[in-house]
């Protein structure tokens, strides 16, 4: 949690945290991970090879190793764990999608006072293209590689045969569900651009065959079948409360008798919707890059759910460090008993029967 602010030298301080973050982008940057890929350099070869002065990048290259991302021996610098890996261009598990999406976000995050005068996102005008979308798509499979499976091993799905990954983008949790329940089959739903790059990501998977695509505008259209789960992560946010209700009307003609739907958001959690302080300030970039977009508090997301037929609403635990937010899933259900609840009843009535 961000700390309160109560003297200039805290405000003084919260301010000058940019510097690190900037360090790092510098870095990003000039591809210095990638350069220096698995071998030690020395910082006047390094400097020739990066065509920058050695005096700019030695006063880098101490800050990246006081960070931890560069390991300094002597005169030597080499890449720490993470910078060979994720922050390599040439590694196979580079998250370049993710990493490009950081770095378009500080110029972006600039130009705040712009959309704070106006009430729009930046570039609104600008139409968001396929380009850009299957960009962004591969950013937030880069973001979730590690989180969706985390999720989906502490998520259980009982005996759910459906799931629908609404708005579910690369299909990185569609195909985590898939992997931890063998019965299960998955539909990916976005829009066309994005599911393109989930083809691509399930083409290596193993559990590709049960795993199905629906290009759809889930904010108009009715939502085609019916299902076990329908799973809504880092959605909700985008979408006005007026916008999210109509969505979950939907949803809810989409489940079937008992249905779970999985909310999973940067949701606020106090009565001022002030905390977590990570989920205020996500609220920004909805600001920034959103026509409506914003957090909203756990009350008003179930006072919605309520509104559009969903009973049981509660929070689904996960362990602390392991989702995406701070205590960041919720579900409700469609009213009905459950498949496995219905299959429990008639078993005990096949018993009762045999006494």
């Amino acid at each position: 949690m961000t700390p309160r602010i109560s003297t200039f030298d805290e405000f003084r301080d919260a301010i000058s945290a940019y510097r690190l973050p900037r360090v790092l982008l510098a870095a990003l940057e000039l591809d210095l991970f990638t350069v220096i890929g698995d071998r030690s350099w020395p910082l006047t070869t390094l400097a020739k090879k990066l065509k920058v002065s050695e005096r700019g990048l030695s006063i880098l290259c101490r800050n990246l190793a006081a960070a931890g991302v560069l390991h300094k021996k002597g005169s030597l610098y080499r890449n720490s764990r993470l910078g060979a890996t994720a922050l390599n261009g040439n590694h196979r598990t580079y998250r370049g999608g993710y990493l490009n999406l950081i770095r378009s976000h500080w110029t972006d995050w600039i130009r705040l006072e712009e959309s704070i005068r106006s009430g729009l996102p930046l570039d609104h005008d600008v139409p968001d293209g396929p380009d850009y979308r299957r960009q962004f798509t591969w950013a937030m499979h880069h973001r979730t590689l590690e989180i969706a499976p985390a999720i989906a091993a502490q998520l259980h799905l009982g005996r759910a045969q459906t799931l629908l990954d609404l708005g579910g983008g690369p299909g990185t949790y569609a195909m985590a569900f898939l992997a931890r329940n063998p019965r299960l089959r998955a539909t990916v739903c976005d829009r066309a651009a994005a599911l393109e790059v989930a083809k691509e990501i399930a083409s290596t998977h193993k559990a590709r065959g049960r795993l199905s695509y629906a290009p759809l505008d889930f904010c108009k259209d009715p939502i085609p079948g019916t299902y076990d789960v329908i799973w809504y992560s880092n959605v909700l946010h985008i979408y006005s409360p007026e916008e999210n209700q109509a969505i979950f009307r939907r949803v809810r003609a989409a489940l079937k008798p008992g249905g779970r739907f999985i909310i999973q958001d940067a949701f606020l959690h106090d009565q001022q919707g002030l905390y977590p302080t990570e989920a205020s300030l996500f609220a920004i970039s909805m600001l920034l890059f959103t026509e409506q977009g914003n957090t909203y508090t756990v009350q008003e997301t179930a006072k919605w759910l309520r509104q559009a037929g969903f009973v049981r609403i509660k929070p689904i635990p996960i362990r602390k460090g392991t989702g995406d937010w701070e205590d960041g899933i919720w579900e409700g259900s469609a009213p009905g008993l459950r498949p496995r609840m219905i299959a429990n009843q008639k078993g005990s009535g096949r018993n009762r029967k045999g006494r």
